[in-house]
């Protein structure tokens, strides 16, 4: 009770003194007369019909509260007049405020050197700037509410909206306008608005086209002046009558030359790994035989660590490439022996569990700083210059390594702590893998 009576306002108060006042005053004129019910009545009825008047302006001014001022009553009409009032001022200025901002937004993406596009729970065009609507020649009357894979049909750009992979987003190709264009998806954590980032990158796509078509070409030119000048050098080397002074220098050229036939043949496999052009088919390879293979060829070396092991979990094979299978294996094989002590170890390991299949390649060798891993697939990225170069190293190993992955959806993990040794994994995605028996093949 005591909160129900503090609720009422001053005014309101008033109103009810008045109205007991005037029930009052009613009360002894009807007792003067005889008529106390009939005075009651009559006060009753006036009271509510200047309270229907009151409701009648009010409601009057609301309707028409844009064009019409408020009513100047008093009492309790009075207050919810001014409460009223006052939310609507601040309903105004909060409209206004909000108005401002989108204006200000729709300039802003207006002037934004992307395409936004926002997306609704099934990926149907709510709104886009003048940007994305110029690239994908999108119209608001006529696309908005279609969904966006029914106007940009690329089966990657598809892909993409249903797995979200790659996460990097995939580069489409309008044939159109000869247009490449970077689509993006930036998630909020809820299916209900997504916001489509698109870029135009032809000017990258054709810088990172004629660099590849640099390196190729330059790598198929280089090599035919190189094989003459190494058969040259071949002949002097096994020349009896050359001037014993010369035998150094000569035998250096000849290391020097191989090992510009191996960055050569790097660049060329890079090269072709780039250009996405899948020259094979692909077939079940088997990786655990490849392994044992690998082993064997370093097992032949004169200079190697004195362990190399090999753990064989499991039997499945790979579907893939085998040359480029073969070169990613060999790839990490080869780093592991350069930088792994004569005393050192050297583990293989080939295993498949339900995240997929997996190729491992640990060694104790020098180790890799931290800071020097983002960078190492990186092509002519050295930890070490002078060590890597003494060793005859291209490079470009990792970074062959790296496109070859992608080639078959994988991805490489890089653990390594200097002075300690490396660990570099390879994870295959399941729907690569071939199942063709279960259990422990063996342990060398």
């Amino acid at each position: 009770m005591k909160k129900i009576l503090s609720a009422f306002s001053p005014s309101g108060w008033r109103s009810v003194s008045r109205l007991g006042i005037a029930l009052a005053v009613a009360f002894l004129i009807g007792l003067m007369f005889g008529r106390v019910a009939l005075a009651l009545a009559i006060t009753f009825g006036i009271y509510s019909i200047v309270q229907l008047w009151n409701v009648l302006r009010v409601e009057y001014w609301l309707r028409h509260r844009r064009v019409e001022s408020p009513p100047d009553i008093s009492g309790v009409w009075g207050e919810v007049v001014t409460i009223i009032s006052r939310i609507y001022r601040r309903k105004q200025f909060h409209r206004a405020r909000v108005t401002g901002l989108l204006r200000e937004f729709r300039r802003l993406t207006s002037a934004m050197p992307e395409g936004a596009v926002l997306l609704g729970p099934d990926h149907e065009i709510l709104w886009f700037n003048g940007r994305a609507g110029e690239w994908l020649r999108l119209r608001r009357k006529r696309d908005v509410g279609i969904r966006v894979e029914n106007l940009v049909r690329h089966p990657a750009f598809v892909d993409y909206l249903k797995t979200g992979h790659p996460s990097e987003g995939p580069i489409v190709q309008d044939l159109e306008t000869d247009r490449w264009l970077a689509f993006n998806i930036v998630r909020t954590g809820t299916a209900e608005r997504q916001l489509l980032m698109v870029r135009d990158v032809s000017q990258e796509q054709q810088l990172q086209s004629m660099r590849k078509d640099f390196v190729a070409n330059a790598s198929h030119e280089l090599r035919s002046p190189l094989t003459v000048i190494s058969g040259y050098l071949d002949a002097l080397a096994d020349d009896e009558e050359l001037d014993p002074a010369w035998n150094t220098p000569v035998l250096e050229m000849r290391r020097q030359a191989e090992r510009m036939r191996t960055i050569i043949k790097d660049l060329l496999e890079l090269s072709k790994l780039e250009s996405g052009e899948h020259t094979q088919e692909e077939s079940a390879v088997d990786m655990a035989g490849m392994l044992a293979l690998l082993r064997k060829e370093v097992m032949a070396l004169d200079e190697r660590p004195r362990n190399v092991r090999l753990q064989l979990e499991s039997d499945a094979l790979l579907k893939g490439v085998e040359s480029e299978l073969h070169s990613v294996a060999s790839n990490l094989i080869t780093n592991a022996v350069k930088y792994t002590p004569a005393e050192g170890d050297i583990e293989l390991r080939w295993w498949v569990d339900d995240a997929g299949a997996h190729l491992s390649v640990r060694d104790t060798g020098v180790g890799i700083a931290e800071e020097h891993i983002p960078r190492l697939t990186e092509r002519f990225y050295r930890v070490d210059p002078g060590r890597a170069r003494s060793m005859g190293g291209s490079g470009l190993g990792l970074a062959i390594v790296k496109h070859a992955l992608q080639r078959h959806d994988a991805t490489l993990e890089i653990k390594s702590k200097e002075g300690v040794g490396s660990t570099f994994t390879c994870h295959f995605p399941r729907t690569r893998v071939i199942s063709r028996s279960a259990g422990v093949l063996a342990t060398a």
